[in-house]
């Protein structure tokens, strides 16, 4: 009877360790869940949501290189728990398996970017690069230009890319505490540019 007794406690505690759930949506490590990833990659809007519920969620997405702004999918991706993760990561993510669907977005609603972003380790930085004549949000987005006040502007953050990657060592950071741009889908090179309407500078 003894036996029996330790031999049920066994079973028992082997079967609530396949039913651990983990992070805010109590998910098992290995489940597969329906993601839905918004058309405004980058921006202040860019939120990962769990399908059907539509709930934020709560998890970053790890695998999805061939995303394009400009699209909404919906995609499978399993759930990850990992018990020792990297000093600066978490102890969950999604891992991309495939496209359900790919729908162009066919609005015209503006949405905002920041462009200062602090990270840890590490501190603030600018998302612009140049290349020649052309700036860039990130590899696969460009900025182009509504007007010629925001070239200038842009530029002048450019600028201070330079002076904060020539001083690297010094631990410069940018002059500004935040940048706000405001942006829509480029018509003329949709899914590969974002036109800037116009950017807010906080000193």
């Amino acid at each position: 009877m003894k036996n029996l007794i330790v031999l049920l406690l066994a079973i028992c505690l082997i079967s609530c360790k396949k039913e651990a759930t983990y992070g805010p949506l109590n998910l098992k490590d290995g489940q597969q869940v329906e993601l839905l990833i918004d058309h405004r990659l980058g921006s202040d809007k860019d939120i990962l949501l769990k399908l059907p519920e539509n709930e934020q969620a709560g998890a970053s997405l790890a695998g999805f290189e061939q995303r394009e702004p400009g699209y909404t999918y919906r995609i499978r991706a399993v759930f990850h728990y990992d018990a020792n993760p990297p000093a600066d990561g978490s102890s969950y993510y999604y891992e991309f398996l495939n496209v359900i669907s790919k729908e162009q977005y066919k609005g015209t609603e503006s949405f905002d970017i920041q462009l200062i972003v602090s990270y840890i380790p590490g501190g603030p930085i600018i998302r612009l690069n140049k290349q020649g004549t052309d700036y860039y949000f990130s590899d696969k987005i460009q900025f182009t230009l509504a007007n010629a006040t925001v070239g200038s502007q842009l530029e002048e953050i450019w600028k201070n890319v330079q002076e904060i990657r020539a001083n690297w060592q010094t631990g410069q950071r940018p002059k500004w505490k935040a940048i706000k741009a405001t942006v829509i889908h480029d018509p003329q090179k949709f899914g590969k540019a974002y036109l800037v309407q116009k950017i807010e500078f906080t000193p």
